[in-house]
């Protein structure tokens, strides 16, 4: 869609208030109809395409992602206190071809070509303003639209993972208190090296939270955001900590690695950094069918939601034949803000290709 040339995008030279605060209002633009009737975590809506919460920082950033095809749009990561983001550069362009997680070091580069480094760390706003915006924002959806809000707990010096879990389980009440259709914990942050960031290796951790989240939320449906995980005993082990509490699990967040700048010096003071893209695309399908089966074997009513390297109407039908219930695009919307539009033009005739 020629229009995209115009469309705004996430600045990736410009600071994470900077585009905060110079958030695109909706548009006005065709949206092609999607075909099929469908549903996320047993709510009715318009299609299967979502995002997650990494380019969606307020609820104006929200809306206007909802005004070009998205359906179900995960409101950015927040907290139960402000937390600034990591300072200049978040984005940084990487070459590389698919990724397996393996990888220990990528070459940084000047042009986007499908794939980059993230690094901004979970930021938030304060719970008084996130909370009004997440119920300005549900209030202007439009219907067949959901409204999922992305929550993470705030680890304090010498604080438990039953402290950790409680501070998760208010921010997640708070979510639905404003509105919340979803309620989604991050459980994967590779930018985060503390436990908040990794609690998806943790079954233990995984578990307390899942649970006392459950608690605070009800029957609002709950979903829980991963990383790239590979082995069957760690994708069966997690299911079972966490399968009675949760709705749906949100696929691989990124793959993590060393980024290098064009001297071949560590960037982010040699921090793993996770890579998010095209780079992830076979990762990410590998993994929907590893827990497609391990679902499907555990006899679970758990959503899976295609996460990583989806920008194409093929991308969207691959994942749901590998077991997603609905799939999440950022990447290629922040660089392709129209990529919706074209994939909803195009389903159908993908769909009957690969009959």
């Amino acid at each position: 869609m020629n229009a995209s040339q115009q469309l705004s995008r996430y600045d990736m030279q410009k600071s994470y208030q900077w585009n905060y605060d110079h958030a695109p209002e909706p548009i006005e633009i065709a949206v092609p109809a999607f075909d099929g009737e469908w549903s996320f975590c047993g709510l009715e809506v318009n299609s299967p395409l979502g995002m997650p919460a990494g380019p969606l920082l307020n609820g104006k950033w929200v809306l206007y992602y909802a005004s070009l095809g998205f359906d179900v749009l995960t409101y950015k990561t927040v907290r139960s206190r402000a937390r600034d983001c990591y300072p200049l550069p978040n984005l940084v362009p990487v070459r590389t071809g698919q990724l397996s997680g393996g990888e220990t070091r990528l070459p940084s580069v000047d042009q986007m070509s499908g794939s980059w480094a993230v690094s901004f760390g979970m930021p938030s706003a304060k719970p008084d303003v996130w909370r009004e915006d997440i119920e300005r924002t549900r209030n202007a959806l439009g219907e067949g639209k959901l409204l999922s809000v992305s929550v993470v707990g705030t680890v304090q010096d010498g604080s438990s993972i039953e402290e950790l879990a409680d501070d998760y389980a208010i921010c997640a009440k708070w979510a639905v208190e404003s509105g919340a259709d979803v309620v989604e914990t991050n459980f994967s942050c590779p930018n985060v090296s503390t436990c908040d960031g990794q609690i998806y290796r943790d079954m233990a951790a995984a578990k307390n939270v899942a649970s006392r989240v459950r608690e605070s939320i009800g029957t609002t449906p709950y979903v829980i955001k991963i990383g790239h995980m590979t082995k069957s005993e760690q994708i069966n082990a997690l299911l079972d900590a966490v399968g009675a509490n949760i709705n749906g699990i949100a696929m691989t967040n990124s793959v993590a690695t060393t980024v290098l700048d064009r001297n071949g010096n560590e960037l982010f003071a040699g921090e793993l950094r996770g890579i998010c893209g095209t780079a992830t695309r076979t990762a990410s399908l590998n993994q929907m069918r590893q827990f497609a089966q391990g679902v499907a074997a555990k006899g679970l009513n758990i959503n899976l939601i295609g996460v990583g390297g989806i920008g194409s109407a093929e991308d969207v039908v691959a994942q749901l034949e590998a077991g997603a219930k609905a799939v999440q695009i950022a990447t290629a919307a922040m660089i392709h803000p129209a990529v919706a539009c074209e994939i909803r033009a195009d389903f159908a005739r993908c769909s009957n290709q690969r009959r």
